[in-house]
């Protein structure tokens, strides 16, 4: 969609069906947030733009996109930004979600000092952008429920000039936001789903936390958008596979479910008996996903299998797919090595390992950054794809910031 198709009434409905379209294919919320976010922009000529979704009283911020700050595909720290704003009349967004209505300012340095909210000029601030317009609008689902609020700023014209959103913007994109709320919705049902799958390994193995799958997906999701980007994958292309990546790598470990508590829960080294029962975890997973209906579930089963298979070849389960479903399997029958290790298990590999050596155990306290780094780049080339490694170390600042938005309280 672009601001000029704005101008046919049935260019600009016919565009927003087959976005909406577009957006009903994907699972991922964070997914989803972008490409409602990146439509919204397309559609109305603006700069950048924020979502917040809501979280009891409050609304969280939950994706940002800015053309003139950020490089367009990369990695980018401020998509993991941790705040939230409560839902009250003081602030531009929190009285869009408690009106439910529309809001479109023109200049936001120039508002009526009698108007009840404000406007908070700490990002321009901090980073140098000027905020001129903006257009804040309700996302509202099914039976009317509010699932958060886009706020879109800085409607540019053809020559780049910032200037007030058009009125077909404000007509035309609450129209696209209200069909797209569903997919939100529906999003964030998804990714609790999995969660709600992941607590149940969790009360089998104390480490499978909510906070730790989350730390994961998004992990991966990040390496592997760097390293498509690195190939000049298109966007359309990056998105759809960052939306299953994300669900699938939370899934990595679904088979503890399988392994007995006194092997999960031993506070101390395993024996290389049950190490040996432990390394089942990996088939349990894997069969999980035996009827496979979609692109997530083929992922889902190729991670859950091999995240634990090392580049060099001395991993494990080390077995055939056409194996995972026999009655008569043995671990170690195939050695799986490079690149026949699947991509998306090479990715998910690295980001499981640094969250571990990150993360308090009953046996150690976490490790500091600079011993997390050394131990990778030491693995690169034996244990890890060694260009997952050079990605993951190239966006270590994104990876604090995923780090630092899902923590947990750190007992063990």
């Amino acid at each position: 969609m672009s601001a000029e198709r704005l101008t046919s009434r049935d260019d600009a409905v016919m565009a927003i069906l087959k976005t909406t379209e577009e957006v009903n294919q994907l699972k991922d919320v964070d997914t989803i947030l972008d490409k409602i976010l990146y439509e919204s922009r397309q559609l109305s000529g603006a700069d950048a733009g924020s979502i917040f979704l809501v979280e009891d009283d409050s609304l969280i911020f939950s994706y940002v996109q800015n053309d003139t700050l950020f490089k367009k595909e990369t990695a980018n720290a401020a998509l993991y930004h941790n705040f939230s704003i409560p839902i009250s009349e003081h602030s531009i967004v929190g009285y869009v979600a408690k009106t439910r209505q529309s809001l479109s300012i023109d200049d936001a340095y120039e508002l009526d000092p009698i108007l009840p909210f404000n406007f908070n000029k700490s990002f321009d601030e901090k980073s140098g952008y000027r905020t001129t317009s903006m257009l804040t609008i309700p996302l509202i689902a099914q039976e009317s429920r509010l699932v958060g609020v886009m706020q879109l700023i800085n409607a540019k014209n053809d020559m780049g000039k910032v200037g007030a959103f058009s009125p077909e913007a404000q007509t035309y994109i609450p129209l696209f936001c209200n069909n797209a709320s569903v997919a939100i919705e529906r999003g964030i049902m998804n990714r609790e789903l999995i969660l709600r799958m992941m607590q149940m390994a969790e009360l089998r193995d104390p480490s499978e936390t909510g906070a730790h799958v989350q730390r994961v997906g998004a992990y991966s999701a990040e390496i592997y958008g760097t390293w498509a980007a690195r190939r000049n994958h298109s966007a359309k292309d990056i998105k759809r596979a960052r939306d299953n990546l994300r669900l699938a790598a939370m899934l990595h470990d679904v088979g503890k479910v399988g392994i007995s508590d006194n092997i999960l829960k031993k506070p101390a080294k395993l024996t290389d008996e049950e190490f040996d029962t432990m390394k089942w975890h990996t088939v349990y997973g894997a069969r999980l996903f035996k009827n496979q209906t979609s692109e997530l579930d083929r992922m889902s089963m190729e991670i859950a299998l091999c995240h634990h298979e090392k580049y060099e070849g001395r991993g494990y389960p080390s077995i055939p797919y056409s194996a995972v479903w026999s009655d008569s399997l043995s671990l170690g029958d195939e050695v799986r090595n490079g690149e026949d290790i699947p991509l998306a298990a090479r990715i998910c590999a690295v980001a499981d390992v640094y969250d571990a050596l990150a993360s308090p155990r009953s046996y150690k306290d976490p490790f500091p950054d600079e011993k997390c780094l050394g131990i990778l780049e030491s693995d690169a080339g034996t244990h890890f794809d060694p260009e997952m490694v050079e990605i993951f170390i190239e966006i270590f600042d994104v990876i604090k910031a995923i780090r630092d938005k899902w923590t947990e309280d750190w007992k063990v």
